[in-house]
């Protein structure tokens, strides 16, 4: 079973409310906003980048390591090398607007810990299998660096990172799997699960610590 199709049974599991989806189709255009590029950022800063996350996911997929251990190391890559206080804003969408400085750093704390858990799982899955960086280009006011999964018993399959140094550090702010755009996908199940808890926060922030 691919990567995508491990990703659209996850997000089954969500009712999609109207607002849901609108909150989804403004992912793309809020984040071109935050995201314009730096001077001395160009195209070989982010492939180099994109090299040493993609050389640690496969050292992780290699070792053998319990799940726990292996969630933990993808985690430690997210914190590093992923922009998760942007991702999480934007996972949050309007309803970030009106939440505290607190509420904020507390979403953004559980959402690195919710999106390393949940992505973890998927790249546990390319066991026996690797990444391969392929190519890089300019891509409107940010960095796409392309990659293929090779799997061993699947057909390999585009993974696409978006690179940024918006926040003041090279960082990826953006990951699309055949297809499949993060971003996008966060939005959806964020405003979901938010409305599941009836637009609060804070269960919301208890929740995404149970997932």
């Amino acid at each position: 079973m691919t990567l995508m199709k491990n990703l659209a049974m996850k997000t089954k599991v969500f009712t999609y409310s109207r607002r849901g989806v609108s909150l989804a189709l403004a992912a793309s255009l809020t984040v071109g906003a935050w995201h314009t590029s730096a001077a001395a950022f160009d195209v070989s800063t982010a492939r180099t980048l994109v090299d040493k996350v993609v050389a640690e996911i496969n050292a992780i997929i290699d070792s053998g390591d319990s799940e726990p251990k292996m969630l933990a190391d993808f985690e430690s890559i997210f914190v590093r090398y992923a922009d998760v206080p942007i991702i999480a804003r934007s996972a949050l969408g309007i309803a970030a607007k009106s939440a505290s400085s607190a509420q904020l750093n507390a979403f953004t704390r559980v959402f690195q810990g919710y999106i390393s858990r949940k992505y973890g799982r998927r790249f546990r899955e390319f066991i026996g299998g690797r990444i391969e960086v392929t190519d890089a280009q300019p891509l409107k006011s940010y960095f796409e660096v392309v990659s293929i999964a090779i799997l061993k018993d699947a057909q390999p399959f585009d993974l696409r990172w978006h690179v940024s140094s918006k926040s003041g550090q090279d960082r990826f702010f953006n990951l699309v799997i055949e297809g499949v755009n993060l971003l996008t996908v966060e939005r959806v199940e964020i405003g979901a699960l938010l409305d599941k808890n009836k637009g609060n926060l804070d269960a919301l922030i208890e929740n995404l610590k149970r997932i």
